[in-house]
């Protein structure tokens, strides 16, 4: 099970941090990540964090989001800087089976407006 938590409203150029409580899992995921969809839009590629601690970002957050994983709370986190009107959006997290980097559970997401 994924919970995320953390979304909200915020002016532009503020900050926030999403959270993602995983349990259930007996293994470590090859990778866990984030998404982010707005109505009648496909569902965007935000950042994933690597079982081995790498992590990529989509050009369009890169430099003003930070995904991170605090491995002792089994949770991970994604934290949003510089926030524009173009990051509204709901937001998912995601995680992989045991042996790829290929998102097969999400979450049900949590909604970031920005004004």
């Amino acid at each position: 099970q994924l919970v995320e938590s953390g979304g909200g409203s915020v002016q532009a150029g503020g900050s926030l941090r999403l959270s993602c409580a995983a349990s259930g899992y007996t293994y470590s995921p090859y990778c866990m990540g984030w998404s982010r969809q707005v109505p009648g839009n496909e569902r965007q590629w935000v950042a994933t964090m690597y079982r081995d601690g790498r992590t990529a970002y989509a050009d369009s957050v890169k430099g003003r989001f930070t995904v991170s994983k605090d491995h002792t709370k089994n949770t991970l986190y994604l934290q949003m800087n510089t926030l524009t009107a173009e990051d509204t959006a709901m937001y998912y997290c995601a995680t992989a089976g045991r042996w790829a980097c290929a998102f097969n559970y999400w979450g049900q997401g949590t909604q970031v407006t920005v004004s």
